[in-house]
């Protein structure tokens, strides 16, 4: 570069966006174009849940994802709002919500600020399914007994709270309540339930659902 020479491990990435973006772009040179590889780039929500849930996302965005997975990146060319939802403004809102109270009035106007408003809102209806959620602790106390909900934006919401609150002390129990779950709902929950705690999956009673079911689990 210029008169410097760059170690020979050393490879150069450069990122931007499509012209039909409506970024800030300038045309590339045809002598740099053909000095490039060019890749262009597309949002996965199967991939951004991984990293999410491995980084420690709040349950609630990991769950409403996996149920409305094309809230994920909602970016349109002529979208009127001042933002939108994509993969960094969902960590912006991360942030947010591990900032407030869940019933915090400031909710809604920051996250419209970070999402855009209809996202925002749909996202905490969503959340005030998990007001109606089966607790741990009734979980804990009959997981052969409880009741199974059979609404999928619940059973959704219910396997990112077990995800987030399965422990080596409950786990026997939790296995016990999942297993009763409709087989999608067993992976989606034994999924995230490992990505946020790779311990569990030495547990006995885990062990044993993972010897039947680990092609479907990875």
């Amino acid at each position: 570069m210029g008169s410097h020479h760059l170690h020979k491990n050393v490879a150069l990435v450069l990122a931007g966006n499509l012209e039909t973006d409506g970024a800030i772009v300038h045309p590339m040179s045809t002598a740099l174009q053909s000095r490039l590889l060019h890749l262009e780039l597309v949002v996965d929500a199967g991939e951004w849940d991984a990293w999410a849930t491995e980084k420690g996302v709040h349950h609630h965005i990991t769950s409403f994802i996996k149920f409305k997975p094309g809230q994920l990146y909602t970016f349109t060319p002529d979208h009127t709002d001042c933002t939108y939802a994509c993969p960094r403004t969902w960590e912006f809102a991360d942030r947010l919500i591990q900032a407030c109270d869940e019933d915090s009035k400031d909710l809604l106007p920051l996250l419209s600020g970070t999402l855009s408003e209809g996202v925002a809102r749909e996202f905490l209806t969503f959340r005030k399914i998990y007001q109606k959620l089966l607790t741990p602790e009734q979980i804990e106390a009959a997981p052969k007994t409880v009741k199974v909900p059979d609404e999928p934006s619940i059973l959704f919401a219910l396997t990112g709270s077990m995800a987030h609150n399965m422990t080596t002390e409950n786990a026997a129990a939790f296995m016990e309540f999942i297993k009763r779950l409709p087989v999608e709902f067993q992976v989606v929950c034994l999924r995230e339930t490992i990505r946020r705690n790779k311990a569990l999956m030495a547990h006995p009673a885990l062990q044993s659902w993972i010897s039947t079911s680990a092609s479907a689990l990875f």
